[in-house]
């Protein structure tokens, strides 16, 4: 009797043990493998400000053709092989890798800085200043392509560090809607065609044109300025003003100088001049020389 509770005893446990290894398996089979980090940065509100990616500068701000203010505030994903890339128009672009390695590479690849235009029309967006790659950092020309939905359709890199992404859009399939003068105030409207005048009369160079081009564009938002505004303190100026004041005394000192001079010249010569001075409208003094003919010359004698 003892003998076969012991047997049924080690059955059971068999049982168990076989049971407990069929469950174990089936559960194996249905566990769901992350297929992508979940440390997405910049753009996703539901990390820790620690947890996200860090960018360098803040994007600048929106500008451009009205109808495309509408995408401030979107982001557009498109995956290829194991990168995942993120777009969001004026303000970054992001690259995740999709992989379990120690060291994946998740980080920027720029930031909304400005245009780039060409014959007056936008030809791109240039997000620039994103991660630090070798001596310079990451940056990514945002080109457009007519279509009958928004997405990225490819992202390649032409040289190190320098991406270029293709941006499928509706927004651009009209023939005028990426023309730069008509997003221009007046004023600025203005500027372009006293300045598009003055290159037609021939008054500025090429170069010249292309400058105040510039300044119009930096002024309207559409290129990150170069300009250095620099305020100077009122003492700074004051004393400027007084150096200035300064200088112009000494030098007229030194042409009164120079004036003594040249009449001590006249008289050891023994040419005569006017005595007299007058003075110009700059309050100079003047000497009037009388006309003569140099010593030992009579001049051409009259015929006898």
């Amino acid at each position: 009797m003892d003998c076969l509770c012991n047997g049924i005893h080690a059955l059971l446990r068999i049982l168990v043990v076989c049971a407990s290894l069929f469950i174990n398996d089936g559960l194996a089979g249905k566990m769901k493998i992350v297929e992508e980090p979940n440390t997405f940065g910049l753009n996703n509100p539901f990390l820790s400000q620690g947890s996200r990616l860090q960018p360098k500068v803040t994007p600048c701000p929106v500008s451009g053709p009205a109808h495309f203010h509408q995408l401030a505030g979107k982001c557009f994903i498109y995956t290829e092989s194991t990168y995942k890339y993120e777009f969001c128009p004026f303000h970054n672009i992001t690259q995740h890798e999709q992989s379990f390695r120690w060291n994946a590479y998740s980080g920027i690849l720029g930031i909304w800085q400005e245009w780039e235009m060409v014959n007056n029309s936008f030809t791109g967006m240039w997000m620039r200043d994103g991660d630090t790659c070798g001596t310079r950092n990451r940056e990514t020309k945002v080109i457009f392509v007519c279509s009958a939905s928004s997405k990225l359709s490819q992202v390649s890199e032409p040289s190190t560090c320098v991406y270029s992404l293709t941006f499928e859009t509706p927004l651009v399939c009209h023939p005028h809607s990426l023309l730069v003068y008509p997003t221009l105030s007046e004023t600025l409207q203005k500027e372009w065609d006293e300045a598009e005048q003055a290159r037609y009369e021939g008054l500025i160079t090429e170069q010249g044109y292309n400058n105040l081009l510039k300044d119009i564009f930096e002024d309207a938002g559409l290129l990150k300025s170069q300009k250095v505004k620099i305020k100077l303190p009122e003492v700074v100026a004051d004393s400027g003003t007084h150096n200035s004041l300064q200088k112009c005394t000494e030098d007229l000192e030194k042409q009164r100088e120079e004036v003594k001079r040249l009449r001590s010249l006249l008289t050891q010569h023994n040419i005569p001049f006017d005595s007299v001075q007058t003075h110009d409208p700059k309050g100079l003094p003047s000497t009037t020389v009388k006309e003569q003919h140099p010593r030992g010359d009579q001049g051409l004698l009259d015929p006898l």
